[in-house]
């Protein structure tokens, strides 16, 4: 039998995570579209994200900036 653990890491919805960096869900969604964020899981419709790859993003999209 097998179990599945909790993930050692939160997983946050894009406005969440849009909160904590400090831009707009629509910026977490034109990262996604950039290639710059990928999606960490779902819950129901919503994408999940984890907070340190949100950081990433951000920090890659600043430095082409």
């Amino acid at each position: 039998m097998r179990t599945t653990q909790a993930p050692e890491y939160p997983l946050l919805t894009a406005a969440v995570a849009a909160v904590e960096v400090g831009v707009t869900p629509a910026t977490i969604r034109k990262w996604v579209q950039l290639k710059h964020l990928r999606p960490a899981g779902r819950r129901g419709k919503a994408f999940l994200y984890r907070l340190e790859d949100v950081f990433a993003a951000e920090r890659a999209t600043r430095r082409h900036a």
